[in-house]
């Protein structure tokens, strides 16, 4: 966790240039990105929010669903994979200018997937 994230809504983003890869547990790749935005939130696993056009369209689903958060906004945009499941991915259309990096970006779940960051295994 970052030191300056201290209270319920601090959040930092950093642009990166981080080789992350989303693999679902079957070992299908989901995204590639060599320009994700990370987001750090107080208490929360880091996030990588990738570029919409470093994901594989093909291997998601679009669900109907939305939800709200008071720091970045309504996510209204979810994806499972298409062999079924649970939501695995969720986007921000127009989040809250104080995350506006993360716009039209897709971030994926860590406690679903495997991603590697640097072909290392996100622990």
């Amino acid at each position: 966790m970052h030191a300056k994230l201290t209270k319920s809504g601090d959040i930092e983003i950093t642009p990166s240039n981080r080789h992350i890869r989303v693999l679902d547990k079957a070992g299908t790749l989901l995204a590639d990105s060599k320009s994700p935005v990370e987001l750090f939130e107080y208490r929360c696993p880091v996030r990588f929010y990738l570029p919409s056009n470093d994901v594989i369209w093909d291997t998601l689903d679009k669900i109907d669903m939305t939800t709200s958060c008071p720091y970045k906004g309504t996510a209204d945009r979810y994806w499972r994979a298409k062999a079924g499941g649970d939501y695995i991915a969720w986007g921000y259309s127009d989040p809250l200018p104080s995350v506006a990096a993360i716009k039209d970006h897709v971030a994926f779940y860590n406690e679903k997937l495997r991603i590697e960051v640097d072909g290392q295994p996100l622990t």
